[in-house]
């Protein structure tokens, strides 16, 4: 057995060939999305800047993180139908995404983990990282994994969901992207609009392959949590 040959099959299979489907809006149905997507891309990146303006220790962090992830899932589930998906098995049958998306997130998790140890020896870069995680060092760190999980798949659900259907086919996986990392801009932490940008096109990919939403779901809460519980231990 060739391990290069396997690993080859395995990226065409979770991120080039897409599983066959049939999902397609009415154009009143996808006006609705844009609709509902637009409102709710401006409030949901007012909401993250402002839950990661308050200070470390506040307990006012834990609602007002949470509230974010509500926010995305409301939007979500307002803008129309949304899918799980399919992915391609070694024997060419359907399944749901699952390994698939616990294999692709650990793997983006390895690598960010790697960038950490680059990271934590530039200040510049340092700095806003580690403010990050004092919301982690400094409050419970089980409420933080909580809200880290259901923040991820509200996200999911909102951007490789409502939003990525909302945009024709040849552009959707981009414009999903670039919407997902605008969306962290306010937070005032570059490495996490670039980390954006990074999990967008993986989960844009995989929702391009699958046609649903357990994928992305999946190898993000594999990437988040990871990083959570990770990261502090690389960075100073």
């Amino acid at each position: 057995m060739n391990p290069f040959g396997e690993v080859a099959r395995f990226m065409r299979a979770a991120l080039v060939d897409p599983v066959p489907r049939d999902h397609q809006d009415t154009p009143t149905q996808r006006t609705r999305r844009r609709i509902v997507v637009g409102i709710t891309m401006l409030a949901g990146a007012v909401a993250l800047g402002a839950a990661l303006a308050i200070r470390p220790g506040d307990t006012w962090f834990y609602p007002a993180t949470m509230g974010v992830g509500v926010v995305w899932m409301i939007g979500a589930l307002l803008s129309g139908k949304l899918h799980l998906g399919q992915a391609w098995t070694r024997t060419g049958q359907h399944s749901r995404a699952i390994v698939q998306g616990l294999i692709l997130g650990g793997l983006l998790l390895a690598i960010f983990l790697a960038g950490a140890l680059v990271v934590d020896r530039i200040p510049a870069l340092r700095g806003p990282v580690s403010g990050l995680l004092d919301h982690a060092r400094y409050g419970s760190l089980p409420i933080v994994a909580i809200i880290t999980a259901f923040n991820g798949v509200g996200e999911e659900l909102f951007f490789r969901g409502a939003v990525y259907a909302s945009f024709p086919r040849r552009i959707n996986a981009i414009a999903t992207t670039v919407l997902y990392a605008l969306s962290t801009v306010l937070s005032g932490v570059p490495l996490l609009t670039f980390a954006a940008v990074c999990l967008g096109l993986l989960t844009a990919a995989q929702r391009r392959v699958t046609g649903g939403v357990v994928g992305p779901i999946v190898s993000h809460l594999t990437w988040s949590l990871g990083m959570l519980f990770l990261l502090p231990l690389l960075i100073r």
